[in-house]
């Protein structure tokens, strides 16, 4: 019987997730399998959650991979904090805002988005205006807009909802391990990641971080959390104590990986691996306008790790990324929603924010544009 998995190729991944994974984390996720109580298992453990919290900038105790994508992550920080009737202000200005949107209106939240115009940063004085006008119980942005290349300012959107009295959510899939993150100095209460960006971990886990504010949202809920699987206040338990309880099977090789790929982070140096992603996004920039190709991001909304290059009058989008794939074993994403046919997305997250990388993708570029 023919095995497919002898014919998966080695892909350089320079889209917007996943990125390229080390040889060392391949190495962890093939460790032999322990229990998910193993007295082995519960020492890694508590070091994921020591790496997690150095990473996110916080010293909260329920920080915590999620079981799941980042999209779990989403849904576990948004089913735990927010109960039917809660005013809910969603910060809009890309895919990953109005995924948010959807997320708190399917339970029962009073909505209120804030939208912004796909490509640019938010609006520091619209948000504060809409802040004065109204309490909410829960305020939600995106750090690293994927689907646009744009770094909205988190930190200071954190001292109005701060000064709301309101919770703060904040999405940090993609820039979690590529630049700064403080979550406790900017006053985040709850934030979400993944695996598979700038870590370089395979995707399949999804660390969050609760402050005590959110803690005690949690432990005060009128009603049960709607999501049993998601459910913070039991998954906890397993996570922390020195009596562990059982809520579901972890998945052991994956926490593996995730302990593997924090490690490298922490002993490559967390500024040091930011300084990098900053200095490949500047080399990218660099390169890609000597071949006439233009960003599609003002220059300081930029993210580092994500790279949103404007598709050149005459090229033809799906053609272009198929012979990058086909021909050149590289991948890049394709723009979402109103930039779908407008803009090439090109990610340089974790093992893939290296010169290597560029020098490859511009190789290829050469060859194919017109």
């Amino acid at each position: 019987m023919d095995n497919q998995l002898h014919r998966i190729p080695e892909i350089l991944l320079m889209g917007p997730g996943p990125s390229c994974v080390s040889a060392s984390v391949y190495n962890a996720l093939a460790k032999p399998t322990l229990g998910h109580l193993d007295p082995t298992f519960i020492t890694l453990m508590d070091d994921i959650k020591k790496f997690l919290k150095k990473l996110m900038g916080t010293k909260n105790e329920l920080t915590v991979p999620i079981s799941g994508t980042g999209s779990a992550g989403m849904e576990a920080c948004f089913v735990n904090l927010i109960e039917p009737g809660d005013k809910v202000l969603i910060i809009i200005n890309g895919v990953f805002g109005t995924r948010m949107e959807d997320v708190a209106s399917r339970l029962g939240a009073e909505v209120h988005s804030l939208n912004f115009e796909w490509g640019t940063v938010v609006d520091l004085d619209v948000v504060r205006e809409k802040l004065n006008e109204t309490k909410f119980d829960l305020v939600a942005v995106v750090h690293a807009e994927t689907s646009t290349g744009v770094c909205n300012p988190v930190k200071e959107i954190g001292q109005f909802v701060q000064e709301n009295g309101s919770l703060y959510l904040v999405d940090c899939v993609t820039s979690m391990g590529g630049m700064e993150l403080k979550m406790d100095d900017w006053h985040i209460d709850a934030l979400y990641s993944g695996t598979q960006k700038c870590l370089s971990c395979p995707p399949g886990l999804a660390p969050v971080s609760f402050s005590d504010r959110a803690l005690e949202k949690l432990m005060n809920r009128k009603s049960k959390v709607p999501n049993w699987y998601l459910d913070l206040s039991m998954i906890t338990k397993y996570w922390s104590g020195k009596s562990r309880v059982y809520h579901h099977t972890a998945p052991i090789n994956m926490l593996y990986g995730l302990y593997q790929a924090c490690f490298n982070i922490i002993d490559e140096g967390l500024e040091k691996v930011i300084q990098r992603h900053s200095e490949m996004h500047q080399m990218l920039a660099s390169e890609l306008g000597n071949l006439g190709l233009e960003l599609f991001v003002k220059e300081n909304d930029r993210l580092p790790m994500l790279n949103s290059v404007i598709i050149p009058d005459g090229e033809n989008d799906a053609k272009v990324r198929s012979k990058l794939l086909n021909e050149f074993q590289i991948e890049i994403g394709g723009g979402l929603g109103p930039l779908a046919g407008r803009i090439w997305r090109i990610g340089l997250m974790g093992e893939t924010a290296k010169k290597e990388s560029i020098q490859k993708l511009m190789d290829a570029f050469r060859k194919i544009l017109n």
